[in-house]
């Protein structure tokens, strides 16, 4: 490699410098030259948080705990206005490879792609990353945690791969792909392999794994390669829900938040304020309508919500613990001065997705299963074990982002796109410890990395011409906290909740409806919206709308927006999620086939690719042989606890059972176990029809003669699951579908083929999935 960096990558291959004889001891050897970064590159730690409100950690005046964030504030410097998209897949995007969301492709979660440019999900050649990019200037690249940037049709074991990290520069990859997982039985992947790494281990949490694989990442690496710098992106995916922290950390919380959501705003403004966090005037924005004054909810609400922050507070200072042991493991072996460490303490605001009184199931509320606190009171010591998908109700957020209004996925506020942001940097920090109030966005990181580590931006990556980086570096706030900002403009988009930024000023869409509503109403894109004005220069939380009193500079803010929309694959403007959500409009590995076989082994298929049996008439048909003395297990299921279907062998006796939303359990069994010999298991599911989630008569058969049959009332409608379960093959993977077995419930006997075959909707059931899906598309969209 040249003394300076390279603009091209890889570089041409270097001519042979040594001498070819007829002979070796005629002949002078030359090696070809691996790439090598500058002197003294220091390695990149970077660290992303899930789900955290601005005013959640105790670093930015919040309620709860995160020394790990505190020690590095104070050997570096921590960011008051930094910003994110508003939700998981874009920001992640805009991370990676420092261009706008819509830049990347990335205009929403990779669920809802549509067939626009910056929309599709398909992030192209021509924007690469920083994974790429360093891994080809001599550093070692590693990635541990979530991964929610994989199109929905590429996301199963059939690839491609290039999209997923493996592709991207990462030589290491650990996580998960999708947005949320189970956190003590987490669908993980090491690099393209799907592995179950908890099963065996009653006491395995996915936070802690996470950082095991990455310190033991970080000492092989130093062991192997002490004088070549790393890049670990560390991104646990905690605090997304499901919240499952360990119960030590949820004690700690015992009692903490009995004052209430409204009384929290108040407390953290309060602090944020004496910290310096806020400047002394900054108001607290009134709470947004529909969320319940907390003086109005009975005791067994307060019990419940109570106890459901706890877990969530316990969660975030777990994650932040973890997020320390990282940071120790490189002390230890001597790097830490040599680190660029920048932790993003969340992708996004605090969630909503709870509801207004939370959830026990998560993954029921895309169906229409929303249980009031007294249904959930009964289990409020499972919370947070792998029994539940639970999740905070959405006072809690709207607290955890104070003083801002909104939450995630409204990006058109701060309250879905302000998060804390803390930077170290050792010695070359003047002043550790200072706060920063420059104006920056999350494009601005990895030109920031490039900065620091002495990189340019590429301009061809693996012969494609590279589109130039969107974002600024911020290396000139390290030691000048007085300086302007050097980001002046960036505009903001989801679902048509929209805003623009320039020179402290910033113009937002009112949203439609609150982010925790399934009940919108339909407004045109571009004319169906009223827009806001703040000068936030002055007005910090965005409490004042001042659009009556300067209506010609809300005017040039939105022509701003528009230049910027144009200038960046915005357009078109759509807040219509019945496309979005319509697999129609995808490229998808199930297409319109209505018969599916499989075979022995075959696990981890997500839901997109698979058979989708919701609301109609189907059947199945597996193949299998008993050996002597009988079998048990798994033959084929999707989803798991939480919403799911299995066939299996309990005990040789030929069972299906049907899970509900884990409120309703259906089970259809036979009375006598098979005995050896070969036989086909059958299962008919007629379906009552004229609508969605119906019910319907089921049918279980052996050798073609009925063994059982009958009625699920009420099936699901929308989706199984998000990314926690998958349809599998001769074992389950996951939770299992009740508590009569648990996984991995492989089968004992033989599986030669399982046949499913798919029927069509009645006119009216089709015209009420188009319906359903208008209607509760906001829960999907918020599941990232």
């Amino acid at each position: 490699m040249t003394d300076s960096p390279r603009t091209e990558l890889p570089e041409p291959i270097a001519p042979f410098h040594g001498h070819i004889g007829e002979r070796a001891t005629e002949s002078t050897p030359d090696f070809p030259t691996p790439p090598t970064p500058p002197d003294g590159a220091p390695n990149v730690l970077l660290i992303m948080l899930d789900d955290v409100g601005f005013g959640a950690s105790k670093t930015f005046g919040g309620p709860i705990d995160t020394p790990t964030a505190d020690r590095i504030a104070a050997r570096g410097v921590k960011y008051n206005t930094f910003h994110t998209t508003a939700m998981c897949s874009p920001t992640r995007a805009a991370l990676l490879n420092g261009r706008n969301h819509h830049s990347v492709h990335t205009g929403q979660i990779m669920e809802m792609a549509t067939g626009y440019p910056g929309y599709d999900s398909v992030v192209a050649k021509d924007t690469v990353g920083i994974g790429e990019i360093l891994r080809q200037n001599g550093w070692n690249t590693a990635w541990f945690g979530k991964n929610h940037n994989v199109p929905d049709w590429e996301s199963s074991q059939a690839g491609p791969f290039d999209r997923w990290p493996t592709g991207l520069g990462f030589e290491r990859f650990y996580g998960f792909i999708g947005g949320d997982m189970n956190h003590w039985r987490p669908n993980v992947f090491d690099g393209t392999q799907p592995i179950e790494p908890y099963v065996g281990k009653p006491d395995y949490n996915l936070d802690y794994d996470l950082a095991d694989k990455a310190i033991d990442y970080v000492r092989l690496q130093h062991s192997m390669a002490p004088d070549k710098p790393f890049l670990l992106y560390y991104a646990p995916g905690a605090t997304h829900a499901p919240h499952h922290p360990r119960q030590e950390w949820v004690d700690k919380y015992t009692g903490k938040f009995d004052m209430g959501w409204d009384e929290l705003r108040n407390q953290t403004l309060a602090r944020q304020k004496a910290m310096g966090i806020v400047p002394p005037d900054t108001e607290l924005t009134a709470r947004s309508e529909g969320i319940q004054a907390w003086d109005s909810l009975d005791e067994n609400q307060k019990t419940l919500f109570i106890r459901m922050m706890e877990i969530y507070a316990g969660f975030l200072e777990q994650a932040d613990y973890n997020v320390g042991r990282v940071v120790d493991a490189i002390e230890q072996i001597g790097e830490l001065d040599n680190t660029l460490i920048i932790y993003i303490i969340g992708d996004n605001g605090a969630s909503a997705e709870g509801q207004l009184e939370g959830a026990v199931n998560l993954e029921s509320a895309m169906n229409g299963v929303v249980l009031t606190a007294e249904e959930m009171l009964p289990r409020i010591d499972e919370l947070g074990t792998w029994k539940t998908y639970n999740h905070y109700p959405v006072g809690w957020a709207h607290a955890l982002d104070a003083p801002f209004q909104w939450t995630k996925q409204i990006a058109s506020h701060y309250g879905g796109t302000r998060n804390g942001m803390v930077l170290s940097w050792p010695d070359h920090i003047d002043e550790p410890g200072g706060l920063r109030n420059q104006w920056h966005h999350v494009i601005d990181i990895l030109p920031t990395i490039l900065d620091v580590v002495g990189v340019p931006q590429p301009t061809k990556v693996n012969g494609v011409e590279q589109r130039p980086i969107e974002g600024v570096s911020m290396r000139y706030t390290f030691n000048q906290p007085h300086t302007e900002s050097a980001r002046r403009t960036q505009y903001f988009e989801l679902f048509g909740n929209r805003a623009i930024y320039h020179d402290g000023w910033i113009a937002a869409t009112t949203p439609a409806g609150p982010p925790w509503s399934s009940d919108l109403p339909i407004l045109d894109p571009i004319t169906g919206y009223d827009w806001e004005l703040y000068h936030v220069a002055e007005d910090f939380s965005e409490a004042r709308d001042v659009s009556a009193q300067h209506p010609e500079k809300l005017a040039e803010m939105q022509d701003l927006f528009y230049e910027e929309a144009r200038k960046y694959h915005v357009l078109p403007i759509d807040n219509d999620r019945v496309q979005r959500l319509n697999p129609i409009n995808r490229p998808s590995l199930a297409g319109t086939r209505t018969s599916f076989t499989y075979y022995a082994g075959a696990k981890r298929i997500p839901e997109g690719v698979a058979p989708d049996i919701k609301n109609k008439s189907w059947s199945l048909s597996a193949d299998i042989s008993v050996p002597d003395g009988g079998a048990e297990g798994m033959i084929v299921t999707l989803g798991g606890l939480f919403n799911g279907w299995a066939l299996y062998l309990d005990h040789g006796i030929p069972t299906f059972h049907y899970n509900f939303g884990d409120v309703a359990h259906y089970h259809i069994a036979g009375s006598e176990a098979l005995q050896r010999g070969n036989y086909v298991i059958g299962f008919e599911f007629d379906y009552d029809g004229g609508g969605i989630g119906r019910g319907g008569t089921g049918i279980l058969s052996v050798n073609e003669r009925e063994i059982a049959r009958g009625r699920i009332e009420r099936t699901v409608a929308n989706r199984f699951t998000m990314s926690v379960e998958t349809f599998d093959i001769g074992e389950d993977t996951g939770t299992p579908v009740n508590l009569d077995y648990d996984v991995p419930f492989h089968f004992t006997g033989t599986i030669d083929t399982v046949t499913i075959d798919l029927h069509p909707q009645d006119a009216i059931t089709e015209a009420h999935v188009h319906e359903a899906k208008r209607r509760s598309g906001i829960e999907e969209a918020m599941r990232d």
